[in-house]
């Protein structure tokens, strides 16, 4: 189970998010590569799910991510993340859910790419009432193969590891306050999923 606090935030607000103590030291960055499958009738999205290709660093991920909550930015749902080979959507030996890996299996001779996410991540791990969460900044693009369609990313995860949900509400706020001043980091219910799905039928 995924849980976390989605936060946008602007281009001019970065420099002074990356000044915070907090985020003093320069964390980790990894480059992060997605593919986003559907079948050609949109059977995920009307399930609200996401099945996902990653390559990161030099490792592919099979992600599934089912139906979740979100309100206010804050989002719980299941998800199933390994090891794959690019292309083999092994859904079987993913999911742990036998009814729904079987329908994944069925589904799978009509996936198909539909759009890709390439960003930058940097990450830092913080404690924070008695809390261990997951701090993630991504910036980069969405697009869709094969047209002009791109938009930028730029967001703002807190994922909780471990402890209570109510400290990511509580470290957002410590987030925004700065040595230089507030700044804005709005709550956000729209998946990089669903951005891209909407950038995709706009082809």
């Amino acid at each position: 189970m995924e849980t976390e606090l989605k936060l946008g935030l602007s281009e001019a607000d970065l420099p002074r998010l990356l000044t915070h103590p907090l985020l003093a030291s320069a964390g980790s960055k990894q480059h992060l590569l997605n593919t986003y499958f559907d079948t050609p009738e949109l059977a995920l999205q009307q399930r609200h799910m996401a099945v996902r290709e990653r390559l990161a660093g030099d490792q592919w991920l099979l992600t599934v991510k089912t139906a979740g909550q979100s309100e206010n930015g804050l989002s719980r749902r299941q998800e199933w993340e390994g090891p794959t080979t690019p292309g083999a959507l092994a859904f079987d030996a993913l999911v742990d859910d036998a009814a729904l890996a079987t329908d994944l299996m069925a589904m799978r001779p009509s996936l198909k790419a539909l759009f890709c996410t390439n960003f930058e991540r940097q990450r830092w791990v913080v404690t924070h009432a008695d809390a261990q969460i997951e701090v993630a900044l991504d910036q980069g693009r969405i697009h869709v193969p094969g047209t002009d369609l791109s938009e930028p990313l730029l967001e703002l995860e807190l994922e909780l590891l471990s402890g209570p949900e109510s400290a990511l509400m509580t470290l957002a706020d410590v987030l925004r306050q700065t040595l230089q001043g507030p700044l804005t980091l709005t709550p956000s219910d729209t998946s990089k999923a669903q951005r891209g799905m909407a950038l995709w039928r706009c082809a």
